[in-house]
């Protein structure tokens, strides 16, 4: 299998995977493009690479529908009559405002404003124009924002826009960062007002506080804040393991045990059991192709636990997605090719998700991996024949 380790490293320094893998009982081994022995992930329904989405781990028709109308007409009510029907304490409206935010986000970034005027303008009350063509991008949430200052959705999209400005745009540690991130942080206060009870102001914060090194007692009391409103919330855990994390503000073993201990306490059902998942990933080397860590007892009892996680959970949890596909990256590496297979069956499509979002096209890394679970599978033994859907 010393093959599948040169791959990896292949994926590691950004080269492309240009040959196609061969099934060959015992081994695999590259072969032409085209050979009829070549391992083809179509042949199992799969998407082209070119075909896949980047934007969302899984599908949201409600949302894509919405967001498609929204950009095109530049009107912002349909955002805010989605927001507005979708459950406030659930998962699906913390991914739909980082949705909406992220779509405005990319929009400025595509036709560039003054930094300045672009915040100014987003301030409630502040009158703004309506033409997409003699503005900067993200014209709809300004409008929606001038227009509604008590709309508690656009409050929301307007904090997390401001996030992930800071993020994009401006380097950490810098004057411009920590700026735009202070004003995140009054955004949310303004959201966190106009809809008592609401978590997702709480959950944006999670951000704001790893970027501006929120102090462990002032962390761990917003934390408590949203354990009040959303105890079971995965995307809010996943906010807040980063912060807990050995790059930030944390430690592996801190990062560990705040995984452990959620997982611990998971109802039944809940995808919280996979957070460990998320603490070893967040933790891997940067090069690590030591066969034996992926068979290690660490990763072995993460992988399982997130199984669990995933068999257990609602097929309709909008984190589902998020787990299979970290799964997929872990499952491969792994070698277990047929669990692999199994969970691309359900993610196929929709590439918006850890690890893919990491690289500059998520959409080539996912592809990566699906071949070499599809070779791997058949050098096996298994086939389309043999994969249950």
């Amino acid at each position: 299998m010393e093959i599948l380790w040169f791959l990896f490293a292949v994926i590691m320094i950004g080269a492309v995977l240009g040959p196609v893998l061969l099934r060959r009982r015992g081994g695999i081994r590259q072969v032409a493009p085209g050979s009829p022995d070549a391992a083809d992930p179509a042949n199992y329904g799969f998407l082209r690479q070119e075909e896949l989405d980047i934007r969302m781990p899984g599908p949201d028709n409600d949302l894509l529908e919405v967001l498609d109308l929204v950009q095109r007409t530049q009107e912002w009510k349909a955002a805010s009559q989605l927001l507005a029907g979708t459950e406030t304490h659930g998962e699906r409206r913390w991914q739909r405002m980082q949705a909406f935010a992220g779509a405005a986000s990319l929009e400025l970034q595509q036709r560039p404003g003054q930094q300045e005027e672009q915040r100014e303008a987003l301030r409630p009350g502040v009158v703004v124009g309506r033409r997409a063509g003699d503005s900067p991008g993200g014209q709809w949430l300004r409008v929606w924002r001038a227009e509604a200052p008590k709309d508690a959705g656009g409050a929301a999209v307007h904090a997390e826009f401001l996030v992930q400005q800071a993020w994009r745009t401006s380097t950490q540690g810098t004057d411009e960062f920590r700026i735009i991130l202070e004003e995140a942080k009054e955004a949310c206060v303004q959201a966190a007002l106009l809809s008592p009870g609401d978590p997702v102001p709480y959950i944006i914060e999670l951000s704001i506080a790893r970027g501006l090194a929120y102090p462990r007692e002032e962390f761990e009391q917003l934390w408590l804040k949203i354990l009040d409103r959303a105890p079971a919330h995965m995307g809010a855990h996943l906010a807040a393991l980063h912060y807990w994390c050995e790059k930030w503000h944390g430690s592996r073993d801190l990062a560990y045990n705040f995984a452990e201990a959620a997982a611990a306490r998971a109802p039944r059902g809940s995808l919280l059991a996979a957070l460990p998942l998320f603490a070893v990933y967040e933790h891997l080397p940067e090069v690590n192709l030591v066969r034996g860590f992926y068979e290690s007892e660490v990763v072995t009892k993460a992988v399982e636990g997130a199984l669990f996680a995933v068999h257990s959970a609602r097929a309709d949890d909008p984190m589902l997605a998020h787990v299979r596909h970290l799964l997929v990256f872990f499952l491969v590496r792994c070698e277990r090719w047929a669990e692999a297979m199994h969970q691309l069956v359900h993610v196929d499509g929709h590439v918006g998700a850890l690890p893919w979002t990491l690289s500059a096209d998520p959409a080539e890394g996912y592809a990566l991996y699906r071949a070499l679970a599809v070779a791997g599978y058949e050098a096996n033994g298994g086939s389309p024949a043999t994969l249950p859907h």
